[in-house]
């Protein structure tokens, strides 16, 4: 069943980048295997929404075999040093930044992202490895003399197989969250990314290889739902973290609860900007523009709301800049331009947040369906810049999560309006304000 992910040239480019089809197997203890189910599902470009590749779609049987691996290759694992397990961190924190450029094209052909936003992804990510490689100094233990025959010690010591579920928006940077810091502390670790995305981590896994790692002590498995659930509820893994929706997230919390297991799951978020009559408008209006249309707005970190508070000549001019900077992005992968979103169900999605806001009666500043019209790059799931100034705070597009880049405007009377706006959003996530005065911003921070 164990075979090398194969691959075969093929005439479809991307934007200028050229596409390879891949077949994207399980890596399970130290190899490439096929799926016992024999099924694969398709990777599809978001720039022309053609094949790039396939990936499997896993069965328990898969999570069991990997689980397994995992297990096994816990104990010798576990009984190395710290160091030890540092510096072969520290090999692959070299490989990473040795392949950054490689990395970075296939995140670019997988997800859509710009070249520049691709390279930071793989940066960001590489940035907890190196965190990850201080451990043995960052991680140490506390003895403490209680009285003269009673000491107190805290250590930190490996659980054994942990699962990282991560979401297609970060192909590298997410899963380095958990992966790095999982192994260096001695633990085992078994991997679903995205079945959207999984040509970035397949590489990853060379990568591991390549870097001394021991067969079984990084693992991967594709697919969808049920390879999910099999993770979650195998009774050998013992913690588990998810990143991706807040309806997800919350299940995914839920479940590992109810197995009495340790889990991280991080959902949407909702980030409000707050924008003063005396912030300083060209500075502010890039920085606007840069947060929530950079990677198409499909981030956790993206801006979402701009409240601007009060009315007057400034708050004008900023929406004004906001609005001309936003028009002038393009299309496309490269630098400065901006890519499409991830798959047709999100260009969906994305597309009724601004109908429904049309059709409550709010203004659109800026219509990124223009580009529905426009020749694109690509056939792929393209929509630009959008900035919607409403009349309600009570409107979807105000509240919920649209991931996309999509800028919602509102104008509030004061500033305690938009802490209370801001503070009855059910997400969380950042905020910012933008002023001259420190004083004015320690008055939102208090």
């Amino acid at each position: 069943m164990s075979t090398e992910a194969e691959e075969k040239k093929d005439d479809a480019s991307t934007s200028g980048i050229a596409a390879n089809i891949i077949t994207v197997d399980n890596y399970i203890n130290g190899t490439f295997v096929t799926p016992t189910t024999g099924s694969y599902m398709p990777i599809l470009s978001p720039f022309t929404s053609g094949t790039v590749g396939s990936v499997a779609v896993s069965a328990k049987a898969d999570v069991d075999a990997a689980v397994s691996a995992a297990s096994a290759a816990f104990p010798a694992w576990s009984s190395l040093t710290m160091k030890s397990r540092a510096a072969m961190m520290l090999k692959f924190h070299a490989l990473i930044r040795e392949h950054a450029q490689e990395l970075a094209e296939l995140i670019v052909l997988e997800n859509g992202k710009n070249l520049t936003e691709a390279l930071a992804d793989v940066a960001k990510g590489n940035e907890t490895v190196e965190y990850a490689c201080s451990l043995p100094q960052l991680a140490q233990g506390k003895t403490l003399r209680v009285s003269g025959a009673v000491s107190c010690c805290d250590r930190r010591d490996p659980l054994g197989v942990v699962a990282s579920i991560v979401p297609f928006n970060f192909p590298l940077m997410v899963p380095m969250w958990t992966v790095p810091i999982a192994l260096v502390t001695g633990n085992c670790v078994v991997v679903k990314p995205s079945e959207k995305v999984p040509l970035t981590m397949r590489r990853v896994a060379e990568l591991f290889k390549e870097a001394g790692f021991p067969d079984g002590v990084f693992n991967m498995v594709q697919g969808t739902r049920e390879a999910v659930e099999s993770l979650i509820d195998h009774k050998d893994v013992k913690a588990v973290t998810f990143v991706g929706s807040s309806p997800v997230a919350n299940i995914v919390a839920d479940r590992c609860r109810n197995l009495n297991k340790r889990v991280t799951a991080l959902g949407g978020a909702k980030n409000h900007l707050v924008a003063l009559p005396d912030c300083e408008v060209d500075g502010a209006s890039s920085d606007i523009v840069v947060s929530y249309a950079g990677c198409a707005g499909q981030r956790c970190m993206a801006a979402s709301v701009l409240l601007l508070a009060g009315e007057g000549p400034k708050q004008e001019e900023l929406l004004k800049k906001v609005a001309e900077k936003a028009a002038k992005i393009e299309p496309g992968c490269e630098p400065g331009k901006m890519g499409p979103v991830i798959d047709a169900a999100s260009h969906k999605k994305i597309l009724g947040y601004i109908e429904a806001a049309v059709n409550g009666g709010a203004e659109i500043l800026l219509d990124g369906r223009k580009w529905l019209d426009m020749p694109m790059p690509g056939d792929g799931c393209w929509i630009g810049p959008t900035i919607i100034k409403h009349n309600s705070p009570d409107d979807a597009t105000m509240k919920e999560e649209v991931f996309g880049p999509v800028l919602s405007v509102y104008t509030v009377s004061s500033w305690t309006e938009a802490i209370e706006i801001e503070n009855a959003n059910p997400f969380g996530n950042a905020a910012c304000v933008y002023t001259t005065n420190g004083g004015y911003a320690d008055w939102f921070i208090g």
